[in-house]
C-alpha cells in the first residue's frame, strides 16, 4: 500500500518459513545480499553500516531499533526509515515493511515514492521470500 498522505510505503508479505529464518535474512550481511544488497549490517542499536545500491552508490544506515525475532528499524540514505515487523503468522512469518520518509512535493521524492513501492512489492519482498523459503 502506498500512503500518498504520509510518504509511507506499506508492504505485507507471507513467507512459509519461522520467523527467526525471517530475521536471519534481514540481520546477516550474506544473506541479506542474496535478496537486496550488499552490507555490513547487524542488529544492534546504534551500528552505522552502507547498503550498495549499485548504480545508486552506498546508502548509509544505522540500526535504531532492534528487538529480536520481532522489529528492526533504521535509516536508509539520505531520509529515508526502513521498519521491518518480523510476526508468527498461519505457521510461517507475516513480514511488514513500512519505508517512511518521502518527500513528496518533491518531483525526484515523488518519483522515489511510486518507483520503490513498486519495487519492493514486486521484486524485493518476493526474492525475500523465495531465498528463505528455499
Amino acid at each position: 500500500m502506498l500512503d500518498e498522505d504520509r510518504g509511507i510505503v506499506r508492504l505485507e508479505q507471507q513467507i512459509a518459513a519461522p520467523p527467526a529464518k525471517v530475521w536471519e535474512a534481514l540481520t546477516t550481511p550474506g544473506l541479506h545480499a542474496k535478496w537486496w544488497a550488499a552490507g555490513d549490517i547487524a542488529a544492534e542499536p546504534g551500528h552505522r553500516f552502507e547498503l550498495d545500491m549499485g548504480r545508486f552508490g552506498q546508502q548509509p544506515c544505522e540500526i535504531l531499533e532492534a528487538v529480536e525475532h520481532r522489529k528492526l528499524r533504521y535509516s536508509f540514505g539520505p531520509s529515508w526509515t526502513l521498519a521491518w515487523e518480523v510476526e508468527e503468522n498461519d505457521g510461517g512469518t507475516r513480514l511488514v515493511l513500512e519505508h517512511s520518509g518521502f518527500d513528496l512535493q518533491d518531483p525526484q521524492g515523488r518519483f522515489a515514492f511510486t518507483a520503490m513501492g513498486a519495487g519492493w512489492r514486486d521484486e524485493v519482498l518476493p526474492r525475500l521470500a523465495r531465498l528463505v523459503e528455499g
